[in-house]
This record gives structure tokens, sequence and C-alpha cells, in this order.
């Protein structure tokens, strides 16, 4: 049998899984728990992999409405929406439910794009997809970004290695493109790496002559965003039931929104 074909571990009963409200009512399959240790491909990346776990809808919702609030540089119905490091591809299907211009989620692990294909087929089916949405299968800092305004969607993906080797790739990808990119950071394990890149940019701009109009990244948004009580339950109970106890639950998650701008 193809070991990527294999249910990974965290994903069976035997390893204390448990199915989320949100795959109960919606029958799609993006519950489970599955470590960065057993998200294995052959890619360089692998070992700085965190690990899968689907956002809480609540948090989903509450950052994204939080987003359009700060006056993104173009309309939700001009934007693409890019899930980096999309797993089952439970924001995907979230932001499908939106009119963004597309919907993409960026994922490496073979077995997790195949079960996000089969939840998105489940949703364009039902009727719930607002926008074009597809799953592409690469490495997040490979993916080349669509033109025009994207807004980028981060639930604490890969360790700090990756997050600047990403960071740095936005960064090229962007140059010429103030204003285009948002990003939304769930779980912002990695906040230090954008905070160092940000003074890395100031220091740049005060070398440059006065008046310099290079792009950089500012903070919009620093914070908690609280879970829905049927979310905090949920998780609570998902997590409490893992045999290793290696994850906990917490009432929120600490996010963040930072923009690309001139």
């Amino acid at each position: 049998m193809n070991p990527t074909r294999r249910r990974l571990p965290g994903l069976a009963k035997k390893d204390g899984f448990l199915s989320h409200p949100f795959d109960d009512a919606n029958g799609v399959r993006t519950s489970g728990l599955v470590a960065g240790r057993n998200l294995k491909t052959g890619h360089a990346h692998d070992r700085h992999a965190t690990a899968y776990y689907g956002v809480a809808p609540s948090v989903f919702h509450a950052l994204a409405s939080r987003w359009r609030k700060t006056l993104p540089a173009a309309s939700i119905e001009q934007t693409t929406f890019v899930d980096i490091g999309a797993g089952m591809g439970r924001a995907v299907l979230l932001a499908a439910e939106l009119p963004f211009r597309q919907v993409v989620g960026v994922e490496l692990h073979p077995a997790l794009v195949r079960i996000a294909r089969r939840n998105l087929a489940v949703w364009r089916t039902a009727g719930r997809t607002r926008s074009p949405a597809r799953i592409a299968a690469c490495d997040a800092v490979e993916f080349a970004f669509p033109p025009g305004p994207c807004v980028a969607f981060l639930f604490n993906p890969f360790g700090a290695v990756v997050m600047r080797r990403w960071l740095r790739a936005m960064m090229r990808a962007f140059a010429t493109r103030p204003g285009e990119l948002d990003i939304l950071y769930v779980n912002n394990e990695q906040e230090g790496e954008f905070e160092l890149l940000r003074s890395a940019q100031q220091r740049r701009r005060k070398r440059t002559a006065a008046g310099s109009t290079d792009a950089q990244l500012v903070r919009l948004f620093l914070g908690p965003i609280k879970r829905s009580r049927a979310d905090r339950e949920a998780d609570k109970r998902i997590l409490a039931n893992q045999p290793d106890g290696e994850y906990a639950s917490a009432p929120h998650e600490d996010c963040s929104i930072w923009r690309w701008m001139a």
C-alpha cells in the first residue's frame, strides 16, 4: 500500500479521534489532530511543519470580519483568498462561502490535499461556494500568488525557518504591488519573525533618501480572538481526548493582521 494513502496518525479512533460539530453538520471531513512529525512528504520543509488542526469557525469568521473593517485596498469581490497550509481545507470552505474573487488552499501533504479536494467537492455539490475555489498541491514558499489584491490566511502552519523564507518570498513577489497583500495570522507563534522583518525594513527606509516610498509591513491588529462557546466546548473535548495530551485548548486564539503598504 502506498504510504501516502494510509490514514495519518491522529485521524483514527485509536488515536483519540473525535469529530468536530462542523463536520457533523456539513458532511465534510476536517477534524482530527496530526502532529507535525507525522506530516512527512520528503520535502526539505517537512521538519518545520507544526501540526494539522482545523481552525475554529468562529475564530475564522471573527478575524475575517475584523479584516474587512480595516479598509483593504480592494473590495472582497476583487480579492483572492489564499490559505497557506490549508490542511483538509476548513478555512477554504469557510472562505468559499464569501464573495472572494477566488479562493485557493495551498497544501504540501498529498493525503491532506486529497481530503481537502473531496471536501471542496462536497461544498460545491451542496451549493455552498460563492467564489471559485481550488486546492494547490505545492510548498507554500514556492506558491505563485495571482495578480491583484490578495489576503493570505495562516493558522500557524510552520516554524520560524520556513516563516522567514515565506515572508522573504512575499516581499519579493509583492515588491511592486504595495497594498495588494494582507496577512491574517491565527495562533501567531512566529509573530516575532514579522516584527524582525518590519524592523529591518524601517532601518532600511531610514538609510534611504528622505521621502522614500518603499513598501513595508504594517501591523493593523494584534490580540486575542475568542472562540464561540460551541467551538470552545468542541475543541476542549477533542483535544482532551488525545492520548498523549500534547496539545491543549484555550478560549481564544492569539491573532494578528498585517498589510504590505507604501
